[in-house]
Order: structure tokens, then sequence, then C-alpha cells
């Protein structure tokens, strides 16, 4: 792996930002390999890869495709021009492609079949179960279908991401066509295509009597049975497909009043915009050729797989309780054993802040906090922003009857969070006919910080409890994503709140805030800051020290002062899931420099920064990614870990990451990642396994003390 990048590395300052990418789908797909891994989680893996792909060309290659056009001669950072990076982007997202569905194809589906749950492809049915699909095509699938011709002035809309079947027909000899100018004419190849419902389950079960539990797909049954869309002509070849098309739209950031009806324009463009890539099951060189031709695509744009389009979609068998065993034991997600089980948590964050690690811990805190909030008499105002938050929330719910209650309720939504722009419309609206202030991002920058403020008035005057988090404000990633979180009424953190929500929501300029650094004010800067002062406070007696885990690191700004703490002697640790464009292990450039990943059960999604700073070390979470998005054009915040506990148990939590040997690669100075393996008589350790392991020891413990109960005597 790897060998797509650049040659001579070592005289080049920074790996291509999509071809690191395309090493982190890698990554994914290396879980997916793993046989050690349960069934059931290594096709999810390759769902994974092909949700990835599918975002990335939709946006990353399709805005190189518009580079190549407009600007050909520019080159990025890593020296490459638009067309050289789409050569190579589509070299290596081959190999990768075709080494996903060889392991679907050659060694997950037959291994599910061991276990009792078969895929059959339609050339194997059984009498049973040919009559099964046929009757089931008939009744649930015919009505549904509406089949495209493709011989018209205008070429068939073709939406995103959806697959379709696409049939190449013959005209059967000798069948009287009625020229009514509905039936196509010429003596051409005719080509129709199928839209495949989305409607209804993709895997259907059919019958068997040996104890098995059989399955085919949706577009399976519908290119078996489409010949019944065409009297009149035969079925020469058929084809399952996906088209990706370009998704890289901005919304008219000066709409006003009018936003939301741009955004919901961007979204109708996004169906109807340029073809970026088509993925397909067949060997057919005509269908194939026809589809290029329609809709301008070049052999490099087509990724012909032999087996099942779109692995994600399979991902419901795991819903099978039959198969459950085929799933990794599920894991607890343990109360925190700092908050109070019953009641309100105002008293415990008053004493001290509370740190949370989920998915170890539940996310119940988080929802129960706010729904607290709500309900609670004293509390007079929420503030809070939502970029992600899923569908059906219940912290949508909770700000909904804040405001019936009659608080005051102000939520910051991110309406251009790519691809859940019609669900944040939605619920954004349903907050808004709740009464609720509704801000929708500010213009040019999106609002990616995630913070709530809840004010209440108590005995001894007005108080904030602030929460800030890593992660969005979704209770159902935050059972898959690792985040940190912490509650606190530190009175500076609660004063830069207010001065934060202050800023995003009105015409207040951008006061000095005391802890909090925010993007795209100060945040940067402030990095680099404490990056310069771990330079100057390195001695070869003393060295410095910064360790960060992040989701991305590609900002060339905080990569050259890496550089330069690299060659001061500062040891820099870094665990990067995804982009790293920076390029480790150089001499005389990053020699100090050591770049891993963790690819896992969970999505590594924390942003926790580490600076030894000479012995009084700082530590830092945030919601922003070291990336120019992320600090250049959005709102983000880092906050410190001030609390002794807290910032205890994130640097332990931070280490571990580096100890891992079991699902860790490391990033080598060529560009290729070498999976980490324990050394002779080295014990095997997983920083997940690990953590989990540790939240289950904490919870035991807590159960186990014993209840004090304080009996009071009274006067009879």
């Amino acid at each position: 792996m790897g060998d797509c990048f650049m040659e001579e590395k070592e005289k080049k300052r920074y790996f291509n930002r999509e071809l690191s990418w395309l090493e982190f789908n890698a990554r994914v797909l290396s879980e997916a390999l793993r046989r050690d891994n349960p069934l059931l989680e290594r096709l999810n893996f390759l769902g994974i890869v092909s949700s990835n792909f599918g975002e990335f060309f939709q946006v990353r290659v399709a805005s190189l495709k518009r580079e190549s056009q407009v600007n050909p001669r520019h080159t990025d950072s890593s020296g490459l021009t638009a067309k050289e990076a789409l050569e190579k982007i589509s070299r290596r997202s081959h190999e990768i492609v075709s080494a996903q569905y060889k392991c679907l194809m050659d060694d997950i589906l037959p291994a599910l079949a061991g276990e009792g749950l078969v895929y059959v492809h339609p050339r194997t049915f059984s009498s049973a179960q040919k009559a099964y699909a046929e009757g089931f095509f008939r009744h649930e699938v015919f009505p549904l279908l509406t089949p495209l011709r493709t011989d018209l002035a205008e070429f068939p809309h073709v939406a995103s991401m959806q697959l379709h079947a696409a049939f190449l027909l013959d005209k059967m000899p000798g069948v009287h066509r009625m020229e009514t100018g509905l039936l196509p004419q010429s003596d051409t190849d005719l080509l129709a295509l199928v839209p495949v419902p989305p409607g209804i389950s993709r895997i259907v079960y059919l019958p068997g009597e040996d104890g098995n539990r059989y399955f085919t797909l949706l577009d399976d049954i519908v290119t078996l049975y489409g010949r019944e869309l065409f009297p009149g002509y035969t079925v020469r070849e058929s084809m399952v497909f996906k088209l990706a098309r370009d998704a890289d739209f901005a919304v008219d950031e000066e709409a006003g009043d009018q936003f939301i009806q741009a955004m919901k324009e961007v979204l109708i463009k996004r169906q109807s915009s340029f073809p970026v890539c088509l993925w397909a099951n067949s060997g057919s060189k005509k269908l194939l050729s026809l589809m290029k031709e329609k809709l301008s695509l070049e052999d490099d744009d087509v990724y012909r797989v032999d087996g099942v389009i779109d692995p994600g979609s399979l991902m419901e068998l795991a819903g099978n309780e039959e198969f459950a065993r085929l799933s990794y034991p599920e894991w607890q997600h343990f109360y925190p054993a700092q908050l109070p089980e019953d009641g309100s948590y105002w008293n415990t964050i008053r004493q001290h802040d509370v740190l949370l690690n989920v998915p170890y811990e539940s996310y119940d805190p988080v929802v129960k906090f706010i729904q607290d909030a709500s309900v609670d008499g004293e509390v007079l105002a929420i503030k809070m922003t939502l970029y992600r938050t899923g569908s059906n929330s219940p912290i949508v719910q909770a700000l909904k009857r804040a405001s019936v209650n009659g608080k005051s309720v102000t939520v910051f939504v991110e309406l251009k969070a790519r691809f859940d722009e019609q669900r944040n419309i939605s619920w954004a609206q349903e907050l808004e006919n709740a009464g609720v202030t509704v801000i929708y991002g500010m213009v040019n920058l999106k609002v990616h910080a995630k913070i709530c403020l809840v004010i209440r008035k108590e005995s001894d005057g007005i108080r904030r409890y602030v929460h800030l988090s890593t992660g969005n404000y979704n209770p159902k990633t935050a059972r898959l994503y690792q985040d940190f979180s912490i509650f606190t009424c530190n009175p500076n953190l609660a004063l830069d709140a207010t001065y934060f929500f202050n800023v995003v929501s009105g015409y207040s300029i951008v006061q000095s805030m005391h802890t909090l650094a925010m993007a795209p004010v100060n945040l940067k800067h402030r990095l680099i800051e404490l990056i310069e002062r771990e330079i100057s406070g390195s001695s070869p007696d003393n060295p410095g020290l910064i360790i960060a885990k992040m989701n991305s690191l590609c900002h060339d700004e905080i990569i050259e002062e890496l550089y330069k703490a690299s060659n001061a002697g500062v040891r820099v640790m870094l665990n990067i899931r995804g982009i790293c464009t920076l390029i480790p292990g150089v001499k005389g450039m990053s020699e100090n420099i050591e770049v891993s990943s963790v690819v896992g059960r969970y999505l590594e999604h924390s942003r926790v920064f580490y600076f030894k700073n000479g012995g009084s070390e700082e530590l830092y979470l945030s919601s922003a990614d070291w990336m120019v998005r992320n600090l250049d054009k959005r709102i983000e915040l880092m906050f410190p870990v001030l609390d002794r506990d807290a910032f205890r148990e994130v640097k332990e939590a931070l280490l571990c990451y580096f100890e891992d040997n079991t699902h860790c690669h490391r990033l080598l100075k060529n560009g290729s990642w070498k999976a980490v393996t324990p050394a002779a008589g080295e014990q095997a350790v997983s920083v997940q396994d690990e953590l989990q392991q540790k939240y289950a020891r904490r919870d035991e413990a807590r159960k186990s003390q014993p209840k004090v109960e304080f009996v009071v005597r009274r006067k009879h």
C-alpha cells in the first residue's frame, strides 16, 4: 500500500491530501480483511469503505475534476496538478475496490453461508425459491418500477447514489409493433434503465428447508424478472449500477431570509449535477460502453465489480437476532461514576467538573442535562449549537419542551452539514414552530463548535452551567464514536461561553476570552503559540513533548510549526485517524515526529492536544481538526481540561493510543502505513479493549460500594 504517493518523498514537505485519505480507507478495509473480527462486523467495514468512497467521489473527486478543467496548471502543496492527482486516485481506488469485492465475494459471503446465512444468486434458485421470488416481484416490486427509455432527446435522469438496473434489449422477431411513437423506431441498441425502489428492503429472504437462512437481493430480483417490463422485447444483457454525481455545491450565503430555500435548491442540484464515477456489476462491454457514452465518463471513472453493489446495505443482515453471534459481543455503556443516577446534576457540577468519555460511558447524562434544564423551574435560558443531531432526537424534543415551558431557548443550527441538510432543515423548523429562536449558522462559516450553556437562577445568584464536547449532540452516533466532553460551571469557562454565544448570535465583537480559543479568530494562532512555547522551552536535558490525537492533519502552517518543533528536539507524537499530509521521520525535517492511526470497533473522533510546557502540563480538547476548513473556515472551539481528575484521565487515555499494537498502523516516510503488531513476548494491547475494561472495573467498584444509610433520631 501507499505506492500511489509521489517518488522521492524526502524532497517533499507534504503528502497529497486525497491520496492520504485513500490510505485511510485502505486501513478501514484492513479491518474487514481481519479474520479475527466477527463476520458481520467485517461486512460492516466493507460497507463503511463503500460509504466513504461515495462521499469522497461526490465531493473531493468532483472538485478535482472541475479544477482540472478551469485551472489545469495549478499544483497543490504536494506538487501535483489536479489531473495528476486524479490519475493516482483512480489507480489506488481501483486497487482498493478490487480488494474490497474480493473480500466480499470470495471470503465473507462464503463464510456467512458456512454459518447458515446464505446468499443465493438467481441462477442457483431452487424451484421453491424461484416461485417465491417471482410472486414477490409481481405483487410487491412490479408496481413500484418505472422503466425509462434512453433513445429520446435527453438521457433520463439517474439519481446520485441510487441503485439502478440497466437492460440491453432486442426486438422479438415477428412481433407486430404499433407505430405510435411510444416505442423506439430505430434498429440500434436499445438501452432501458429501471430505478431500484429505495423504499423497500434490499434483503429478500427466501424459503429453505435445511435449517439455513437464505436471502437474495432486491436488485437481483429486478434484473431476473425485469423482462416483464418490456413486452415485445427480449433482454440481451442486464446489470446493476450506482452513479456518483458532483455534490460539492455551496449555498448562496447572501440569501438572507431565503437561506432555507437556497439550501433546498442545493439539494436538488446534487441530483442532476455532472457524473463523477460509476460502479457496475457487469462484464458486458456493450452495456458499459453505452453507459459511459451517455454519462460522459472515461474508463478510469468506471468501477466494474464482480458481485454485490454497495455492501453497506447488506448490514441489514445484522438485525437478524438468530445470527447475533456473528457480531461484536455487546459492550455496555457505563453510567459515569461521578454523576448521580437519580436527581439532577447541578450540585455535582458545582463541586467539580465532570468528564465524559463516550461510548465507554453512557451518553444519557448529556441528554438528561438538557432534559432537566427544560423542566427545571430555576432554569432561565438554554443556548446551544447543533450540527448533526440525528433523527427523532431527544435533545430536540427537550429544547422544544423548554421553550413551551417559558424558557429562553436559542439554538444555532448548521444547515450546511453536508448530506444532513434536509434533516437539519426539518427539525430546525420544528424548533421554530415551538418558539425556539433558531439561528441558521453564519455567513461563509460553518458553526462546528459543540457547546451548550444553561443559565440558572439559584439562591446565591445567577449561575451558568456549560457542556463542551469534541463530538456532535447526536445520541445515536455517540454509541459508536469516541468523544470526550466536560460538564462545568467554572466561572472563566462560563464567562467565555457567554461571550461566544454573543459573538455568533449578533453584532457583538469578539471579546478577549480567558480560556476558550475560537476559530477562525484565534484558535490557529493559539495552537502556533503553544507549539512555539514548546520549542522555546525544549533543551537536550529536558526535551519538549507534544502529543495530539485528531481525525485529520493537513494544515500547512501547523505542519511547518511541527517540523520546526522536531528540528528543535521536541518529540511529537501524533495519532491521526484519517488524513495526514505531514511526512514523518525525515532527517533534518521531521525525524522526531511519529504518526500512528487506530481504526477499530469504535470511530475515533475526539481531538486531544497535550503540551508538556516544561513540566507545567496543559491539555486541551477541541471540536477542530488541524485542517484549513476547521481552523480558517469554521466556527470551532478549543477548551482546556482544568479539573485535576479529568486531566489525569484524559492524559492516561491519550497515552494508551500509542501503546496499541493490534489495531494500529504507523505512517512511514514513503507514504505507506505499516500495521503495528506485538513484538516477540510482548503483550497484545488494544486501546479500545483497555478502555472498555477500565470503565467496566470502575462501574463494578461503584456498584460494590456499600450504601450508607443515616438514621436520624427524633424526639417522640
